[in-house]
């Protein structure tokens, strides 16, 4: 079981640590919705038809897909083979005790952030890859007006801000949990590990929950 559970794990931050390098570029795509409106259409759609016709491009979209599958599915197993391995229940349980509240509701943030990437895949890659879309003056579909109309219902922006403060707990305990099943963090660089985790956490969460509130004021 010990064999089986590290190489679970070896699955896990690896999927993890592409996801969190598909959430940097994700987002840097993204910030173009925080130019000026009519600046933001133009370079915001040109950047989704080049994403949209680039093979390579889908490609990564079909490992990304497999990886977000393979990293729930693997997810759910370590916490099923977790739950049979401890078996009895005591009495008085102190892990709140020594261990953060992330750690001990990962299934929780994990279950949310799910529900949210079915809900965001329907409105946004669904709507573009299988219906048809009216087109802006260069030709090209206009997401960035689908992103705009989305963005000015106050429901979804809420959800959206609620999803990436669990999308940023889970990125912190994973980033660090990943860090350990890959042997990286070391007493000698566990500063630099925590400084890092703490700073890309803080990046990707805050310009994805920035974006929303933006386009929710400005557009």
């Amino acid at each position: 079981m010990k064999q089986s559970t590290i190489q679970y794990k070896l699955v896990m931050a690896g999927t993890g640590l592409f996801l969190c390098f598909f959430l940097v570029i994700h987002l840097l795509g993204n910030l173009q919705l925080l130019l000026s409106p009519a600046e933001a259409k133009e370079q915001f759609n040109w950047y989704s038809h080049l994403l949209a016709g680039n093979m390579g491009i889908k490609i990564i979209s079909w490992v990304l897909l497999i990886s977000i599958i393979a990293h729930a599915v693997y997810a759910l197993i370590l916490a099923l083979k977790t739950k049979k391995a401890n078996g009895t229940k005591y009495a008085y349980d102190k892990r709140a005790d020594v261990s953060p509240w992330t750690s001990r509701n990962m299934g929780l943030l994990g279950t949310v952030i799910l529900v949210f990437l079915v809900i965001h895949l329907k409105d946004f890659w669904y709507v573009s890859d299988f219906t048809t879309m009216t087109l802006d003056k260069q030709g090209y579909k206009d997401m960035y007006s689908v992103v705009v109309l989305t963005f000015h219902e106050w429901w979804y922006v809420l959800i959206y801000e609620v999803s990436f403060i669990a999308v940023g707990f889970h990125l912190l305990h994973g980033f660090f949990s990943a860090a350990r099943t890959l042997g990286l963090y070391h007493p000698k660089y566990v500063k630099l590990v925590r400084y890092t985790g703490w700073v890309y956490t803080a990046f990707i969460t805050g310009g994805f929950m920035l974006i929303p509130i933006v386009v929710y004021f400005n557009n």
